[in-house]
């Protein structure tokens, strides 16, 4: 799933903001703080047999409350989510599919106040299934990096999954599991993948001191094994977040701008959209947005 990095965004924010005159502020990609009525959730496509879904995460309790992540691939992971505290429905369909036709598969997941919440789409399509995971984003000692693994490669499995320095990350992990989150040095390193019958791979992973991330066993589509490292949060304490297209409408530029700073505030205001997330729409908007 293809998408801009934060770098190239920042710097058209910070060049529309310095055409406006208005001050540029440090620490613009930090992810907004999640309130006492809000949590976090995400997904992440998993099973290496299923082709790409649009996935939707619709409130229960409120049908102007949700978002839609298109055309998920296997390998891919959304960012983070903002959504208010609650009890949201899940549910996949065919890239491109009717939003109203029956979902592929669906479940409801709990988003709790101040909580981070992973669902995954695991298992080969036969069985396919949503495993939902707890994420921790309590960052490590100094010096220190967390981690946990996800098997979602069909290839050689269970694993058993050694870091640098002979570190036991999981032993006959098996496919479609995870583990829970350890400490580790934190650095460049590589991650022994040894099959249940086969030879061990050595793949390259860094795992930043002062980070949280969820590792991801991938199958290649040439055959093997891959490693994906995804940040989960990163000191001081900044978490991936995802927003939401505003749909029509949006914010009104102040009308005596020339046409040149109201093209460069558009850009800005783009920019800062897209860089530091926008909360999931409130009632009385439209339904189901786009998610950045």
């Amino acid at each position: 799933m293809p998408r801009l990095t934060r770098a190239p965004l920042l710097a058209l924010l910070c060049a529309g903001l310095i055409a406006l005159g208005l001050p540029v502020a440090t620490g613009a990609a930090a992810a907004p703080a999640v309130s006492g009525e809000e949590g976090l959730l995400r997904m992440m496509h998993l099973s290496p047999d299923t082709p790409s879904v649009d996935a939707y995460i619709d409130s229960v309790s409120d049908p102007d409350v949700g978002v839609v992540l298109p055309a998920v691939t296997y390998g891919d992971v959304s960012p983070y989510q903002v959504v208010p505290a609650g009890t949201y429905t899940v549910s996949a369909r065919a890239a491109g599919a009717d939003p109203a036709s029956p979902p592929v598969l669906a479940s409801t997941v709990t988003v709790a106040p101040g909580t981070a919440t992973t669902i995954a789409g695991v298992g080969f399509f036969a069985d396919l299934g949503f495993a939902v995971l707890s994420d921790d984003l309590t960052l490590p000692t100094a010096g220190q990096a967390r981690a946990r693994l996800v098997n979602a490669a069909s290839t050689g499995a269970p694993l058993d999954l050694t870091l640098t320095g002979g570190t036991v990350l999981a032993g006959d992990l098996p496919f479609a599991e995870s583990t829970d989150y350890v400490d580790v040095p934190g650095g460049a390193g590589t991650l022994t993948v040894t099959p249940s019958a086969g030879e061990p791979s050595e793949l390259p992973v860094e795992l930043a001191a002062g980070s949280v991330y969820t590792v991801l066993v991938l199958d290649r589509s040439d055959g093997g094994l891959t490693v994906t490292s995804v940040l989960d949060a990163a000191s001081p304490g900044v978490v991936p977040v995802g927003g939401v297209e505003a749909g029509a409408g949006g914010t009104a530029l102040d009308e005596g701008l020339p046409v040149g700073r109201s093209a460069l505030a558009v850009l800005a205001l783009t920019a800062l959209a897209l860089a530091v997330g926008v909360r999931l729409p409130r009632r009385g908007r439209a339904p189901r947005h786009l998610a950045s």
